[in-house]
């Protein structure tokens, strides 16, 4: 384990009530600071110091999508801050009924202190929902003169997985020593027989790792492209930071020297658009035909697999591989590759943990430097 980085006081006072809707809304120093202040929490939560931040206070979050991880990671930053986790489903909520996600907001605003989010399976709605959620937050506070922070956390939208995608950031760092610049990351579509996953995941990690100077080789069969917006901001990113960024049909050429390999899947572009009208109409059959159709298309991929080949093919065939979880074990990835990289995986999707509790002291306490260099004495 690294050793945690300084803290900066004035650029943690800067990010004082701040929300986290797209990595790309921050800029690499803010992003920074919240990383920084993420491995400080970590080491004090490891040492058996971590402070209660944020004690008598609620962190409530909505997901209209299935969880595990970021539910569980959700109430372990929010119970490591000393506040209360309330974990909703959407689908439970007035939202079915008409609410506006701007009342929504209102609603939930006047009562919480923390918000997170997750609306991941229709494009152009996720996102788009959770901006409104915060306009509602924001407008109640004004209109009752409040001064309290709320900040809005997305767990993952139809766009991008902030969470997810800096803890990631997070263990790579830790595993390749000296950045990510010139390193080869391999973002590649795999196979699975289960759902028509989102694609929020590979566009956040496109979106992310090509600021860091990462050459980032995008994999995946045609028809499952990513969103346009995405895929332009990855190759801009990429030129600007010295990095390098391309997209192949091929697995095996993606993993070709790859420094570390992230084989997960997300579900056909133009099926997930068909989603959208579908979910406006509440039609529960045209979404569960669109699903069907989706896993069929799917099938027709069954050779997109991590497995032993093609980690060799890999540089010097140790690549790091990655994944969200929870991984189609043989379908995305072989039952070898995944026992062998277990451990891995488990600490990685344990950097969400921490990510969660830093945004949410960010955003929430004052003198955040302060305390928690107190906290570590």
């Amino acid at each position: 384990m690294t050793a945690a980085p300084a803290l900066d006081a004035s650029a943690l006072a800067a990010l004082a009530g701040r929300s986290l809707l797209l990595t790309t809304d921050w800029n690499d120093a803010e992003l920074e600071a919240l990383l920084a202040t993420a491995a400080r929490l970590a080491a004090l939560d490891r040492a058996g110091r971590m402070p209660a931040l944020l004690p008598n206070e609620v962190a409530y979050a909505l997901f209209f999508d299935h969880s595990t991880r970021t539910k569980s990671a959700w109430a372990g930053a929010a119970a490591r801050l000393g506040m209360q986790p309330v974990i909703v489903d959407g689908a439970t909520t007035q939202v079915e009924h008409g609410e506006s996600a701007a009342e929504t907001g209102a609603m939930l605003g006047m009562n919480v202190h923390a918000l997170g989010i997750r609306h991941d399976r229709i494009l152009g709605e996720g996102q788009t929902f959770l901006r409104e959620v915060r306009r509602g937050v924001d407008q109640y506070l004004a209109a009752a003169g409040e001064r309290r922070a709320v900040p809005v956390v997305n767990l993952q939208c139809d766009v991008d997985h902030p969470t997810q995608t800096l803890a990631d950031l997070m263990w790579l760092r830790e595993r390749l020593p000296g950045g990510l610049r010139g390193r080869r990351i391999a973002v590649s579509w795999a196979y699975s027989p289960s759902y028509a996953k989102p694609l929020s995941v590979p566009q956040g990690l496109i979106t992310l790792l090509t600021r860091h100077g990462a050459e980032v080789t995008l994999a995946h069969p045609d028809g499952y492209r990513l969103m346009d917006a995405c895929m332009e901001r990855a190759a801009a990113q990429a030129a600007a930071s010295g990095g390098a960024f391309r997209v192949t049909d091929s697995m095996d050429e993606a993993f070709e020297g790859a420094d570390a390999v992230y084989p997960k899947s997300w579900g056909p572009y133009d099926l997930m658009l068909e989603r959208v009208a579908a979910n406006r109409a509440r039609d529960a059959a045209a979404l569960a035909a669109i699903e069907r159709r989706a896993l069929e298309r799917n099938a027709a991929h069954r050779d997109w697999i991590c497995d032993e080949r093609r980690m060799a093919l890999t540089r010097n065939g140790g690549a790091l591989y990655l994944h969200c979880l929870p991984a189609d074990i043989g379908d995305e990835v072989s039952p070898g590759v995944m026992a062998r990289h277990a451990l891995d995986v488990a600490r990685q999707a344990q950097g969400k943990v921490y990510v969660i509790a830093a945004l949410l002291a960010v955003a929430k306490v004052p003198d955040l430097a302060r305390r928690l260099e107190e906290a570590g004495r």
